[in-house]
């Protein structure tokens, strides 16, 4: 009776973004000999869109212009917090109290302010409590974060002036 050993490696890409789903089929073991067969079964990928992001810093700040790629859904603010960006203006008062410091996020001090020269379009449309205490005066400016980054899943390229409280008018 002739038995054939079959040696089967399996890996999960289920909820992984696009570029670890290529990295994982990648990872999988080559053929040890040329009569080897390997089988890849992909149900379903998706390349997730990016949306290029160029960092424009005032003058005053010593800083190099950057690039940062972020992920279309991601919030601006915690994307370019976890990329590094030194986000939060020190000169800005809190819209809530007055005082300095950030809000964590709530949307009520307006510290994550940013000023949007090209690109707006990639970003979530304002709600109503942005509208009210930025927009109706700085149509540029956007709560970082209340905006999410390639809405309707759209890529391009975006410019962005970090602290724009800082900027020469």
């Amino acid at each position: 009776a002739l038995s054939e050993n079959i040696d089967v490696t399996t890996i999960s890409t289920e909820c992984l973004s696009y570029d670890s789903t290529i990295d994982a089929i990648l990872s999988l073991p080559s053929p040890e000999n040329s009569d080897e067969t390997v089988r890849v079964t992909v149900k379903r990928i998706r390349r997730q869109p990016k949306v290029r992001v160029t960092l424009q810093y005032p003058p005053e700040q010593n800083e190099p212009d950057g690039v940062i790629e972020l992920f279309a859904g991601e919030n601006l603010r915690r994307a370019m917090l976890t990329r590094g960006v030194k986000l939060n203006d020190g000169l800005s008062e809190r819209f809530d109290s007055g005082g300095k410091g950030d809000c964590g996020a709530e949307g009520t001090c307006a510290t994550c302010v940013v000023s949007i020269s090209k690109g707006s379009e990639l970003l979530s449309p304002p709600k109503t409590q942005e509208q009210q205490m930025i927009i109706s005066r700085k149509p540029r400016w956007r709560m970082a974060c209340k905006a999410v980054v390639g809405w309707g899943m759209q890529e391009g390229d975006m410019t962005i002036k970090v602290n724009p409280r800082q900027w020469a008018e």
